[in-house]
């Protein structure tokens, strides 16, 4: 493959033949003269040909520079409209949002904002993947992804949206059948319903407010790549398990659950807005962000006050 084209020296020998000028073309660029005199010299080299004939008082295209200026015009006036295009994109939020987030609390709690957004963001058209899997944002090509995590380092930018407390959970009748655990070791004995994406490998760690820590990996009948699933087994006493509390509040409320070793913590958890490292982000990404912060922190309001 030969060398790529010069197109710094093209749209400033199209600026040139536009103006017939090598000063108007200077100023209009905001390069100095002998920058854009430099230019057109390394063109005409490159291309062996003189593009000028230049005298003290006219500055008139040869034969080779008629041919050339056309497309050279064209090439420049395309590369302003990108640029201009690009630049838009980043200041006004447009174009196509492609976002990832876990399954259920995509459905429950993202999908019923989309079309406050959209109201708010016309320009802006999402392309939404759900999945419990943990992607590669910045190797699948996303702008940004939704988790629910007490994150681990990484290169990414979080942007922390609003907590989001996890709990240890049983129904009333599993406990009545198997006794209430008064420490987390005592979960070894007991049923366990497990996330099969959990970041700590499947081991369940606990802190008490005196210091003291505890892990268990429990051991039990299901284990499943969704939490949501787990649902209908926890209600039918099947088992314990740890669920974020989006997805255990309504049964908390209605006492089908129950909180379990209240003294005991688990790692905090949170909702954050994650996106690929480096500089500027477009105005969409930024609007989605900012979107989310405010959507969401209403919403864990109102939910915390009606538990």
């Amino acid at each position: 493959m030969g060398a790529l084209p010069d197109l710094e020296a093209l749209a400033v020998f199209a600026k040139v033949a536009e103006f017939r000028s090598f000063a108007r073309a200077s100023a209009e660029l905001k390069l100095s003269k002998p920058t854009v005199s430099k230019a057109v010299t390394r063109l005409e080299q490159r291309l062996h040909t003189t593009l000028f004939n230049r005298t003290s008082r006219r500055l008139a295209l040869t034969e080779a520079g008629e041919k050339l200026v056309a497309r050279a015009g064209a090439m420049l006036a395309e590369g302003e409209a990108a640029e201009a295009e690009a630049l838009n994109q980043s200041q006004s939020p447009r174009g196509t949002l492609r976002i990832a987030a876990p399954m259920s609390f995509g459905v429950l709690h993202i999908a019923p904002l989309l079309p406050e957004f959209f109201r708010q963001y016309p320009e802006v058209s999402i392309d939404l993947h759900l999945s419990d899997d943990l992607v590669d944002i910045v190797g699948e090509g996303f702008d940004g992804a939704i988790r629910i995590a007490a994150l681990p380092d990484s290169s990414l930018v979080a942007r922390r949206l609003c907590g989001m407390p996890i709990h240890l959970v049983a129904a009333p009748s599993y406990l009545e059948a198997h006794g209430r655990p008064k420490h987390p070791l005592h979960l070894s004995e007991h049923a366990a319903l497990a996330y099969s994406y959990s970041p700590r490998q499947g081991v369940w760690q606990f802190k008490k407010k005196t210091g003291e820590v505890a892990s268990v990996r429990p051991v039990g009948p299901l284990r499943v790549n969704n939490g949501e699933a787990m649902l209908p087994s926890i209600l039918a006493g099947v088992g314990v398990a740890i669920l974020p509390e989006f997805l255990v509040h309504e049964a908390l409320a209605k006492k089908q659950v129950e909180i379990l070793l209240p003294d005991w913590s688990l790692p905090e958890g949170a909702i954050y807005w994650v996106t690929p490292p480096g500089g500027p982000k477009p105005a969409r990404v930024t609007a989605f962000g900012d979107f989310l912060a405010k959507m969401l922190g209403r919403k864990t309001k109102s939910t915390s006050a009606a538990i």
